[in-house]
């Protein structure tokens, strides 16, 4: 009888010694899964300070005149389809520029442009050629000569970024021009400000500005 009661105090005991571990256990199963979404919620956190920075490093189009380019892909003035031929090409599709691609014509340009390896081209919008007296805008159209300086003083070899842009670059005309400013704001041999700038075209990038530059000589 005595043999019995002990036996079932043992038993009890290792049932109690049981109990204690298995809640031991049970304790410390909860508290990793209590810690377990504090480390999942801490993963985006993280994945969010070591993502790329998507702010753009290379300036895109800027300028007021860029609101006057088409936005439709499929329309050849548009900034799409634009970069995707050369400049001279290019140019003949955006609004702001047929006088200029009609003095380019007239000139002859239209290969040289377009088969040119990089350059950056400073195009005067239809208004800019709208502010020239009418009897000197005629007299420059009849004469080759004259229309080929002016034109080409517009270009510079290389494909200047926004970056690049300040500073004395050599024309294909010869003369040098100087840009002035930073940013979106800069101006072209001191009288045309650039008003949508950075337009890329397959060989070329493209400055659109307000005034006509005449070369020096």
């Amino acid at each position: 009888m005595r043999a019995t009661k002990l036996t079932a105090l043992t038993a009890a005991t290792l049932f109690a010694v049981s109990l204690a571990a298995c809640g031991s256990d049970s304790e410390d199963n909860s508290d990793s899964a209590a810690a377990a979404p504090a480390t999942t919620s801490a993963a985006p956190s993280m994945a969010s300070s070591m993502a790329p920075s998507t702010g753009s490093d290379t300036m895109a189009n800027f300028g007021p005149g860029c609101a006057a380019v088409p936005t439709d892909p499929s329309d050849a003035g548009s900034f799409q389809a634009m970069a995707q031929v050369p400049v001279a090409t290019a140019a003949s599709g955006n609004p702001l520029l047929s006088t200029l691609v009609t003095a380019v014509k007239k000139a002859g340009l239209v290969d040289s442009l377009n088969s040119a390896d990089g350059i950056t081209v400073f195009a005067p919008t239809n208004d800019a050629f709208g502010k020239l007296p009418k009897a000197m805008l005629d007299k420059v159209l009849a004469d080759k000569k004259t229309l080929t300086s002016t034109l080409t003083y517009h270009v510079v070899p290389g494909k200047l970024t926004p970056a690049d842009l300040a500073g004395t670059h050599k024309t294909l005309e010869g003369d040098e021009v100087t840009v002035t400013g930073s940013g979106e704001d800069f101006t072209v041999a001191g009288a045309a400000s650039v008003v949508c700038g950075n337009v890329q075209t397959a060989n070329a990038n493209v400055y659109i500005i307000d005034s006509v530059l005449m070369p020096k000589s």
